[in-house]
């Protein structure tokens, strides 16, 4: 069979998308299979985001009735996005959040989505998997913890995933040393900059890798270097679970239900079972039933769901009795740093992660810090690059002469890997939202360990660009990427889920999200929630899951 074969069959869904000039198959959300509320269905999935999508998929085509629900739309990128940087904000999850500690962290554009996708709609595009040393950094390094599964566990699907999303990019001389299926992009003059830069300090770098298509991949057409992959991919060409597996979803029985927001997951207090869950949807709320529930939320709204469903038999939550719901939630430090050159480089004309190096993302045991960082081409659009420069003080004629030179600059993004710590967490708040549910409350505060990564990587960044030839050169400290907060241990007393993604002491209720990551490595999450969600798949449709978990009626 050829390589296009193996992927469709296990993934149509580049191949259902419809070639009549319109993105979305509309015909095939029409017709997709409705269940009643009062069905019980195999699984339902909450959230329809890298996780659930991927487990959504699999468990379709294996069989299994599941119902997909996400508190957002069902976006038709036709109608609903837009080539407007401020006009893309609906794409992000704006309902109500506490945010504390030391360093607050602001949540929205950069690490929380809103609508059938995710996050991954309005996400760069930027696929790296993580190393075989983050599975193992307490056991080798004394910080962070250890993975109760190794990186072999995730390197088929890591390589099925890059097949079916397609990734294209140069070979990878890091980590776990590999190729990718579709070639590199050719550069823009960010990537050019990052490239001869790179080159005059002795830093390794490489184009990719990213999930945009380089060239047509079944009935998606390639890129057209539009620059607006953070505000959604109008023409498709970068990988989202809208495209890349929803429509074999659907194609296979699965329901996706959006605007139905999940306020509960239902326990049976006899037997320690969930057996559904409850939704908001258009005020109106409904019950629906399940032999099994995936929970897919990510890490702010999964903890707090967990927290909402409170039972007399779990009255601090499912999965808390060990009070680890919503602990160690990490972010990304993400220092951004641009530098001036004479000529025009016009950066947002690309994919924004064009080009990046990974050579500092394992620990330097000459450092005094532990783990480290990967840099990667950004391409803040206007709106963006003006909050770049007011973070350097500067206001009426200064600014607006800065955003006058915008097609002058070039900018490099570093992800540090923060390590987790326990009192980096997700609680309940007093205040409620619309719907009378207390929101979550997110509380983050630096450890010595990573401001210290944060500084030594904007040095990196500067000394790139400083080689490359800019003149001046200006950072704003950010951060990306939540991953953890109901995070994947051996023991119930370290974390919420077992290696099967299977809450502790609630044999039928799974995470499948990035909250079950117990640490984050330098590297782009998506990727890796993806491959977690297909193992998990795997794992439950071959039986390999211990059998108190579900599977379809009448399966042996």
């Amino acid at each position: 069979m050829t390589f296009y074969g193996n992927i469709r069959s296990r993934n149509e869904s580049a191949w259902l998308l419809p070639t009549d000039g319109s993105r979305t198959d509309h015909r095939l959300r029409a017709d997709m299979r409705r269940y009643a509320d009062h069905d019980e269905v195999d699984l339902v999935v909450v959230g329809a985001g890298a996780g659930g999508s991927v487990l959504t998929q699999r468990l379709a085509r294996a069989g299994w009735s599941v119902i997909c629900l996400d508190a957002g739309p069902f976006w038709d990128p036709d109608a609903d996005w837009v080539s407007d940087e401020r006009a893309s904000h609906t794409l992000y999850w704006t309902d109500p959040r506490q945010i504390g500690g030391a360093d607050p962290v602001p949540l929205g554009s950069n690490n929380s989505g809103r609508g059938v996708g995710g996050s991954m709609i309005h996400y760069a595009g930027y696929t790296p998997r993580f190393h075989p040393s983050d599975f193992r950094t307490r056991t080798t390094e004394g910080v962070g913890a250890d993975w109760p599964i190794a990186y072999s566990d995730l390197r088929p699907h890591y390589e099925q995933l890059e097949a079916e999303l397609p990734v294209a990019g140069q070979d990878w001389p890091w980590g776990d040393p590999h190729g990718y299926p579709h070639h590199p992009h050719r550069v823009s003059g960010n990537g050019e900059i990052f490239l001869r830069g790179a080159a005059a300090a002795g830093i390794t770098a490489r184009v990719g890798p990213v999930a945009i298509t380089n060239g047509r991949f079944g009935n998606r057409p390639h890129c057209i270097y539009r620059g607006f992959c953070l505000q959604g991919c109008k023409v498709n060409a970068k990988a989202s679970p809208l495209i890349t597996h929803i429509p074999d979803a659907l194609a296979h029985g699965a329901e996706i239900r959006p605007d139905s927001h999940v306020s509960r997951v239902l326990v049976d207090d006899r037997t320690g079972r969930v057996t559904g869950v409850t939704y908001l949807r258009a005020g109106v709320e409904h019950r629906q039933w399940a032999r099994a529930v995936a929970v897919a939320g990510y890490s702010i709204e999964t903890p707090r769901l967990l927290l909402l469903s409170a039972s007399p038999r779990f009255p601090d939550g499912l999965g808390n009795d060990h009070d680890q719901v919503g602990r160690y939630l990490m972010v990304q430090g993400a220092p951004q740093t641009a530098g001036r050159f004479d000529d025009e480089i016009r950066m947002y004309k690309a994919p924004p992660p064009e080009v990046s190096s990974e050579q500092f993302y394992e620990t330097d045991p000459g450092k005094p810090y532990r783990r480290g960082w990967s840099i990667q081409t950004v391409s803040p659009l206007p709106i963006t690059w003006a909050e770049h420069v007011t973070a350097q003080g500067h206001w009426g004629e200064p600014l607006r002469e800065y955003m006058r030179d915008y097609v002058h600059w070039a900018t490099l993004g570093a992800l540090c890997e923060f390590l987790p710590d326990p009192d980096n967490r997700v609680t309940l708040a007093e205040e409620k939202d619309r719907h009378g549910l207390p929101v979550a409350h997110f509380a983050y505060t630096q450890t010595s360990n990573d401001r210290l990564l944060m500084r030594a990587a904007q040095d990196s960044m500067e000394t790139i660009l400083h080689a490359a030839g800019a003149g001046e050169v200006i950072t704003i400290d950010r951060y990306a990427h939540l991953v953890g907060g109901a995070r994947m241990a051996d023991r119930p007393q370290d974390g919420v889920v077992d290696a099967d993604h299977r809450v502790f002491g609630v044999p039928n209720l799974f995470i499948v999200d990035g909250s079950v990551l117990p640490t984050q490595g330098a590297a782009n999450p998506a990727l890796t929630i993806m491959a977690l969600a297909a193992r998990a798949a795997h794992r439950l449709t071959t039986r390999r899951v211990h059998a108190a978990a579900a599977a379809p009626a009448g399966a042996s």
